[in-house]
């Protein structure tokens, strides 16, 4: 049985503001780079009677059996688009989870977009979004993997050819839960982004943003606060921001060697921590 390979790359928050709530889900607009950091994912059809899903590597442990690619597995399923065909896959976890990543979201979003362009299955793009709302709020980023910003009315826009950024991203011995990061959210924000273009990618505008569930995760966890600060102290950054709901933090360089030093000075600091650069694709 052929054995496909697919990369499922880490996403980052280059700046996150919450505008509002519409039942249950909050409004975002956000602009987001994918990184060369990634989860390793093959696929080979089985002759079992069931789907097999195995995951392995560094952040393997505490992924349950209900988890994003079993979601989506279950959806297609039920929706009957596999036509009985099972798949093993493993993937190989490079990327943390409660990180503020999108991991498990776009471990999902890769496998959805492999389905579809080896013809395994055939839908349009209302169903694309519909499948990817089903798993998380962030899975349709990944179809694309590409730089886009998220407008608070939910439309994204994809742009290429973005000039590439060094990070150096920590994360700390612990992690955020999503769920209550959001639930603390009491304020919302107007939103900044009008009309969005490629200069929006450009670090002197990105300086001027932040991420608005920062100072949740900060009251939360006081840590991260203080990581942020050495970060900020560390090579001369352009500007250090938390991911997502957290609690990854990321440095961001125009140099590849200001970005490996800090990497270095901050290794030196905080030898527990999980410390790595990487450029934007």
């Amino acid at each position: 049985m052929k054995l496909n390979k697919i990369k499922s790359h880490a996403k980052i928050n280059l700046s996150l503001n919450v505008t509002g709530k519409k039942s249950y889900l909050h409004k975002i607009e956000s602009i987001i780079s994918f990184i060369e950091l990634h989860d390793k994912i093959t696929i080979k059809d089985t002759k079992s009677s069931s789907h097999q899903i195995l995951f392995k590597g560094k952040f393997s442990n505490k992924i349950g059996k209900k988890n994003t690619i079993s979601t989506l597995l279950k959806i297609l399923d039920n929706k009957k688009l596999l036509k009985n065909r099972k798949f093993n896959i493993q993937v190989d976890k490079r990327i943390p989870h409660k990180s503020g990543l999108g991991g498990g979201s776009m471990n999902a979003a890769s496998i959805l977009k492999y389905f579809i362009e080896n013809k395994i299955i055939k839908i349009n793009k209302n169903e694309i979004i519909t499948i990817s709302n089903l798993i998380g709020s962030d899975t349709i980023l990944g179809i694309n993997s590409k730089n886009s910003i998220l407008t608070s009315n939910n439309k994204i826009k994809f742009f290429k050819r973005c000039k590439k950024i060094y990070t150096l991203i920590v994360k700390p011995n612990f992690g955020c839960s999503t769920k209550y990061i959001y639930s603390k959210v009491k304020k919302y924000n107007n939103p900044v982004i009008k009309k969005p273009n490629q200069s929006m990618f450009e670090l002197g505008f990105l300086k001027k943003l932040s991420n608005s569930l920062e100072h949740i995760a900060f009251n939360k966890y006081s840590k991260l606060k203080k990581i942020k600060k050495t970060l900020e102290n560390l090579s001369n950054p352009e500007f250090v921001r938390m991911t997502g709901s957290g609690s990854a933090l990321v440095a961001y360089f125009q140099s590849k060697s200001r970005c490996e030093n800090a990497k270095k000075m901050f290794n030196k600091k905080y030898k527990n921590y999980w410390c790595i650069t990487s450029k934007t694709i």
